[in-house]
C-alpha cells in the first residue's frame, strides 16, 4: 500500500507540476524581457537607475502581448510537432508487427496486462544501447529503441526495459519532461535574441515618448547598473529553466525502474539490462533535450552537479535493496555472431559445387561414413548377406 500510494501521489504531483511549471514559463519570459527592456534603456539613455527601472516597467507592459504570443505559438508547435521534431533528430521510424514481431508483440503483452494503451513503438539504427519515451497525450506517446539495444538484450532484459518507458508515460513523466524543454528552449530564444540585439546596437527603445516621468526627473548615472541588473535577471532566468530540466530526472528514474519491476515481476531482468546499458547509451545525433528522455544518460556535468540521471550503479543498488534482485556487477557486451560453418549451413545454402561425402575428391577431408554408399539407386538390388559397418554378420 505504502508503494501505490508513493507512485499515486507521484502522479498527481506530477500533473500539478506541469500546470506550474507552464504558468512559470511565462514568468521566466516577462522576465526576460524586462531584463531586455531593462538593458536597451540603460544603453541608449542617460538616467537614474530608478528613472531606467521605471521606464523598463512600462516597456515591459507595452511588450508584454507580442511576448505572450510567441510563447503562446511556441507551446502549440511543441504540442503538436514535438514527436515529429524527435524522429527528425534521431532518425527514428515506426514499426509494425511485421517488421518487428518479437519487440511488438513483448509492448502489447505489457500493455495488454495491465490495462494500457498501446504507445506507438518506433526503432532508431543506432548502435548504442538506449530507449526513451516521448509525447504530451494518448496519441502522441511513442517508445523508441536503438538497433543496438535489440542486438543485445534478450527477451526478458528487452521487456524490463520496455516496462520502464511505459512507466514513465503512466506517471505523467514524460510529459512534464517535454514542458521542461520547451521552457529551456523559449528562455534560450528570447536570451539569445536578447544578447543578439544588445551587442547589434540595441532595440530603440526609450527613444520616443514613453516614460513614466517627466525627462527633468531623469537624473543620471544610472545606465552602468541598469545594464549589469538586466545580465544578471537573463542568467538567472537562463539558470532557472536548466535547474526545472535537472529537478525533474534524478527521482523519476527510480520510480520508472520500480514500475519496470512491478510490471515483469524480474527485478533481475531489469540489472542486467542496466547493467548492459552502462556507459553504451550515447546517441551521437542526438540533443541534449533528447538524451535526458533515455533510460541512461551518460552525459554528465562537473562534478554530477548537472547529471540528469542517476548514476547506474545507483539505481542496481536500489533494485538490490528493494526489489530482491541479484546484482552480477558490469556485465560484457556477448560477442557478434560468427558466421556459421558449412556443416551447420543449411543444404540449400551450400555451394553446388562443393564435393559431397562420397566424391572421388581425395582432397577434401571426409566424415565418417561407409566407403561406399549402402545402395546405389538404379542398380540390382543387393544379393545375399551384405557387410555391416563393423565387418561381416555372424553366422549361427
Amino acid at each position: 500500500m505504502a508503494a501505490a500510494y508513493g507512485l499515486y501521489t507521484h502522479i498527481q504531483s506530477n500533473k500539478r507540476r506541469s500546470i506550474a511549471l507552464l504558468l512559470g514559463l511565462f514568468f521566466l519570459v516577462y522576465l526576460v524581457v524586462f531584463a531586455g527592456a531593462l538593458l536597451a534603456e540603460g544603453l541608449t539613455q542617460e538616467a537614474s537607475l530608478d528613472w531606467l527601472l521605471r521606464k523598463a516597467w512600462v516597456d515591459l507592459l507595452w511588450a508584454s502581448p507580442i511576448a505572450t504570443l510567441v510563447t503562446a505559438v511556441w507551446i502549440a508547435v511543441a504540442y503538436f510537432f514535438n514527436q515529429s521534431l524527435i524522429d527528425a533528430v534521431t532518425g527514428s521510424e515506426e514499426i509494425t508487427r511485421k517488421e518487428q514481431p518479437r519487440l511488438y508483440n513483448i509492448l502489447e503483452n505489457l500493455c495488454i496486462s495491465r490495462g494500457i494503451t498501446l504507445p506507438r513503438l518506433k526503432v532508431t539504427e543506432d548502435q548504442a544501447l538506449n530507449a526513451f519515451a516521448s509525447g504530451l497525450n494518448e496519441k502522441q506517446y511513442s517508445i523508441t529503441v536503438t538497433q543496438g539495444l535489440l542486438d543485445h538484450l534478450n527477451d526478458k532484459e528487452i521487456e524490463a526495459v520496455l516496462g520502464h518507458e511505459l512507466t514513465h508515460i503512466r506517471n505523467g513523466d514524460v510529459r512534464m519532461l517535454v514542458i521542461a524543454v520547451i521552457i529551456a528552449g523559449v528562455i534560450g530564444f528570447f536570451a539569445e535574441l536578447l544578447f543578439r540585439v544588445m551587442f547589434q546596437g540595441g532595440w530603440g527603445w526609450g527613444r520616443g515618448g514613453r516614460s513614466s516621468s517627466s525627462d527633468s526627473d531623469r537624473g543620471k548615472g544610472g545606465g552602468g547598473a541598469a545594464v549589469v541588473i538586466a545580465i544578471a535577471l537573463v542568467a538567472v532566468a537562463w539558470l532557472l529553466s536548466v535547474v526545472i530540466r535537472f529537478a525533474l530526472s534524478r527521482k523519476r528514474e527510480y520510480l520508472a525502474d520500480a514500475g519496470s519491476v512491478e510490471l515483469t515481476k524480474d527485478p533481475d531482468a531489469m540489472i542486467s539490462a542496466l547493467r548492459k546499458i552502462e556507459g553504451r547509451g550515447e546517441l551521437q545525433d542526438a540533443t541534449s533535450a533528447v538524451m535526458e528522455m533515455c533510460i541512461d544518460n551518460p552525459r554528465e556535468g562537473f562534478a554530477d552537479l548537472f547529471a540528469t540521471h542517476p548514476s547506474i550503479e545507483s539505481r542496481v543498488t536500489a533494485l538490490v535493496q528493494f526489489a530482491g534482485g541479484h546484482d552480477p556487477g558490469p556485465l560484457e557486451l556477448p560477442e557478434e555472431p560468427q558466421d556459421e560453418s558449412p556443416l551447420q549451413t543449411a543444404p540449400e545454402q551450400q555451394d553446388p559445387g562443393a564435393p559431397g561425402p562420397w566424391s572421388s575428391d581425395t582432397s577434401a577431408p571426409k566424415p565418417f561414413l561407409p566407403s561406399e554408399p549402402p545402395v546405389t539407386l538404379g542398380g540390382p538390388a543387393p544379393s545375399g548377406p551384405q557387410p555391416g559397418p563393423w565387418g561381416p554378420p555372424r553366422q549361427n
